[in-house]
């Protein structure tokens, strides 16, 4: 009995003893058999909704992990936890509730596994919230669990994606496409279930996980809709049970040389600058100090690989078809870029799931050699300066050149910066500010997909600068700097730029600097005032007094 409690050691709280009959009473009633009593429980937390093509087939993936759990010798128990679509709410007001909606997450599942005493669980995501939101979780809760990544999309028409749209959005501003070519790419580029095509957040995060060692082996690089993705998720039920039974549990996986093996990868990759938020955010449900100077630490002896999507060329289905990440961790572990000693969720070393792994196709284009790489180190560049004394992020591909020095042109929210760029009033040489979308500010730190991707579209990546105490979609490209701390909503210095002060950015120096002296600028500082919260009461409000700024991770639990 003593052997048998050690493999339920929460569930047996809950379901053991005659005090305990009503909970058994209840737990009959949905497909209990006397016998699952002395099984480990295994939660198998479903973000599935119909709602996004991301998630509407996750309710599969999450039958498929139960079977696992089951047909191992667990019972599984499936509860579902929402998602939003940043894709569909992007550009709108309801893009305030993405990032809220990662804390939401996280919260619901740590409800539910720890108010239902599961002794393990699997976390399924599929949109870009998701994925964090699940790894903060596990690691929060600190139970023996796996993640499994719900799968990328299949390319649209003419290799099309989410992005082709925001991007089409503004050629047909510019008079570049027709009515009916906008059409033809709005009803052809998401064909159907899986995460936006390229390394944007969602494929970042799943990539990110996997270096972390929480989810399996190619976990990450799976489309949605296939045999390998439904395999994946039946191995993790049956790699949840394991665990439990030999006590793994996340704070024996995470650590700082696996956070490192993380932002490794992620640069690698030419990942989305959300990672930097969520790494952060997941590191500190796990109490690792993890910081944004690790990131240009790292960055400045890993370089960039992955000729990908949006800077580079190629869909993560090109990248699955090759082979995925795990060739690519063993060209890192063999340059002494990755830490090989680190424990997974195979119960394995890094080095140990890697020992095996064939290598790339000498033909393939999507990821370059060590000796040719897209930029010799990071693209995610942590900037200080006067506009942002406690950092900023910069996604600097190589494409668009190391300095930047032009003319701001300011906007209150996101709304009228894409009303000014898709009006044709910003030019070659403009530095678009778009303030009060931080994480209290907006509050919840809208992405500015819909603006970066007019300026593409109107041909003003290459000669537009866009700076923000928001963030960005991975989908973003160009000249782009967000995450600037402190926002303007505290009084940061974002706020007191106005129109025409020259804004210099120099990616080497690792500086952002609007050049007004410092006189001028208090003068400024005294004279503003706080705008009013733009919510007072509800989740937007509660999350705005709880927030920590983007360069704690934004988190709501500091």
């Amino acid at each position: 009995m003593a052997n048998d409690k050690n493999k339920r050691p929460y569930s047996s709280l809950v379901v053991d003893g005659n005090e305990k009959a009503a909970a058994r009473s209840m737990l009959y009633a949905v497909g209990f058999k006397e016998e699952d009593f002395k099984k480990s429980q295994v939660g198998i937390a479903s973000t599935w909704s119909n709602l996004t093509p991301c998630n509407m087939h996750i309710n599969e993936l999450a039958d498929a992990a139960g079977m696992g759990a089951d047909e191992s010798g667990g019972k599984a128990v499936t509860f579902n936890t929402i998602t939003v679509s940043d894709g569909i709410s992007m550009g709108s007001p309801g893009m305030r509730y993405s990032l809220v909606s990662r804390e939401v997450i996280a919260d619901s599942i740590e409800t539910v596994v720890c108010a239902e005493g599961f002794d393990g669980f699997v976390a399924i995501g599929g949109c870009d919230k998701n994925m964090p939101g699940c790894a903060m979780a596990m690691a929060r809760i600190n139970r023996p669990s796996v993640f499994v990544y719900g799968g990328t999309i299949q390319p649209g028409k003419e290799r099309r994606d989410i992005v082709s749209v925001f991007e089409a959005v503004g050629q047909h501003a510019a008079g570049k496409i027709s009515d009916i070519e906008l059409k033809d790419v709005e009803s052809t580029s998401i064909p159907g279930p899986g995460s936006c095509g390229g390394m944007y957040t969602a494929n970042t995060m799943a990539s990110a996980i996997e270096a972390l060692g929480l989810s399996l082996p190619n976990s990450s690089a799976q489309e949605a809709i296939s045999e390998n993705k439904r395999a994946d998720s039946y191995a993790a039920g049956e790699a949840v049970v394991r665990l439990i039974q030999q006590d793994i549990k996340p704070s024996d996986i995470l650590s700082m040389k696996s956070f490192e093996n993380a932002i490794t990868v992620v640069i690698a990759l030419e990942g989305s600058t959300n990672a930097v938020l969520h790494l952060i955010a997941i590191a500190h449900a796990a109490g690792i100090p993890l910081t944004i100077d690790d990131f240009s630490r790292i960055g400045e002896r890993v370089p960039v690989l992955a000729d990908m999507r949006p800077a580079g060329q190629y869909s993560m289905s090109e990248l699955i078809e090759i082979g995925g990440i795990q060739p690519l961790m063993k060209i890192l572990l063999a340059e002494g870029l990755l830490h090989g000693d680190c424990l997974t969720v195979t119960g394995k070393t890094l080095a140990e799931n890697l020992a095996d792994v064939a290598p790339y196709p000498a033909d393939q284009k999507v990821i370059r050699p060590m000796d040719n790489p897209v930029k010799k180190d990071s693209h995610l560049v942590v900037l200080r300066g006067n506009i942002a004394t406690e950092g900023s992020v910069a996604k600097i591909t190589g494409h668009e050149g190391l300095q930047f020095k032009g003319t701001a042109r300011c906007f209150h929210g996101e709304e009228a910066a894409l009303a000014a760029i898709l009006g044709g009033s910003i030019v070659a040489g403009d530095v678009v500010v778009v303030r009060y979308e931080g994480p209290r500010g907006g509050p919840g730190m809208r992405e500015m997909l819909s603006p970066t991707s007019a300026i593409g579209g109107r041909g003003l990546a290459d000669s537009v600068a866009l700076i923000t105490d928001g963030r960005f979609s991975g989908g973003s490209r160009g000249f782009v700097i967000g995450h600037i701390t402190p926002e303007a909503f505290d009084g940061g210095t974002i706020a007191l730029i106005e129109d025409g002060d020259t804004i210099t950015i120099d990616a080497e120096a690792k500086s952002i600097d609007v050049q007004v002296d410092e006189a001028e600028l208090e003068r400024r500082r005294s004279a503003w005032k706080q705008p009013a919260p733009y919510a007072t009461r509800g989740t937007l409000a509660k999350y705005a007094k709880l927030v920590s700024s983007a360069s704690e991770g934004a988190v709501t639990d500091k």
